[in-house]
């Protein structure tokens, strides 16, 4: 259980830092395994990432 706290600290840490949509924040989730992602960052990521769409 300890393990699993301190690998999702980090993975908040990791994507917590970088801003939606940035270079950076698509390469942490492209290494986040797909199955942890919410539907909110496969949205995002689709979006930002996939389809690079600008329009907010």
């Amino acid at each position: 259980m300890l393990k699993f706290i301190a690998f999702t600290s980090l993975v908040f840490l990791l994507t917590g830092c970088a801003k939606v949509g940035s270079d950076r924040w698509c390469d942490n989730m492209a290494e986040k395994p797909k199955g942890d992602w919410s539907t909110n960052e496969a949205t995002d990521y689709a979006k930002h990432c996939v389809f690079n769409s600008d329009d907010d």
